[in-house]
């Protein structure tokens, strides 16, 4: 999976007021009632209609783990629409998105600086700005590629020059070899 969608995915479930169904029968049933029936809820997981109303009516009760993760998955994205749209919209407008991440960091700068790579642990509140631009682009199904972009042109801007007051040369930030990666609204 993507680190920085499945991050993003993750920030924005902390804003949930209930608690998604964990069993495979509510888990079924919630996606039967979203979808309109079980024919395109067998059609999304890649199983039979029959199996699912077996699910739906509780006659089978534990999914293989496969099937579980893709229902897990497919569960989550549905759940409370309009509080995860309430939480983007609030980080993108007035919170902003705080980022924490261990990761190597360098730069390209003009010779002469110190641009060496290398591994940094921050935790920086970026403002709604940016968390609006990763928030789009995900929207819009960017690229894992496209997201690191967009974070490390967020750290170059807020960490790196302080908003302008620093670091006015730097030219590009290098955001690789993640080793933890977390946002939160």
């Amino acid at each position: 999976m993507s680190l920085f969608g499945d991050g993003l995915d993750a920030a924005v479930q902390k804003a949930f007021t209930r608690p998604a169904p964990k069993n495979a029968g509510p888990q079924m049933r919630y996606l039967v009632k979203q979808l309109g029936g079980t024919k395109a809820v067998a059609q999304m997981l890649r199983i039979s209609q029959r199996t699912v109303e077996r699910y739906v009516k509780d006659q089978i009760k534990k999914p293989r783990p496969d099937l579980a993760a893709r229902l897990e998955r497919e569960v989550k994205a549905r759940w409370q629409p309009q509080i995860r749209a309430k939480a983007k919209e609030r980080a993108a407008t007035t919170g902003g998105i705080v980022i924490d991440t261990r990761a190597r960091l360098g730069y390209s700068a003009p010779i002469g600086s110190t641009d060496q790579d290398r591994i940094r642990h921050l935790t920086v509140a970026l403002p709604p700005q940016y968390a609006a631009r990763l928030f789009d682009a995900q929207e819009q199904g960017a690229t894992e590629q496209r997201l690191k972009e967009l974070a490390a042109e967020a750290l170059k801007e807020v960490y790196f020059q302080d908003g302008g007051r620093r670091a006015g040369s730097l030219e590009e930030v290098r955001f690789t070899d993640i080793e933890h990666l977390e946002f939160d609204l």
